[in-house]
């Protein structure tokens, strides 16, 4: 069964980079994700200022450690998904 996460990334300046570096990054995440199979699969990343903001699923979080790790990408924070709470969910 597989878990949502959240990843928290400190990168100095990516919010600042333009799509092509970002590009790179992606790339690179790709690659490795690749290489360790379906264990682990990115869903998408927000980027503001300094820092990424990464959703993940993964079997456990140890997956997302190893690609972080492979990857070259910092995992400041790894936190489980709990739920999702959204406006629809609120009484008319």
């Amino acid at each position: 069964m597989f878990k949502k996460y959240v990843i928290e990334r400190n990168i100095e300046g990516i919010g600042n980079e333009p799509v092509e570096a970002l590009c790179g990054v992606a790339l690179q995440s790709n690659r490795v994700l690749d290489e360790l199979g379906s264990g682990v699969q990115w869903l998408h990343s927000y980027v503001a200022n300094d820092k990424t903001y990464c959703v993940y699923l993964a079997r456990d979080e140890s997956l997302i450690r190893e690609h972080a790790q492979r990857a070259g990408f910092p995992a400041d924070s790894i936190a489980e998904v709990k739920s999702v709470l959204d406006p629809t969910m609120a009484p008319a």
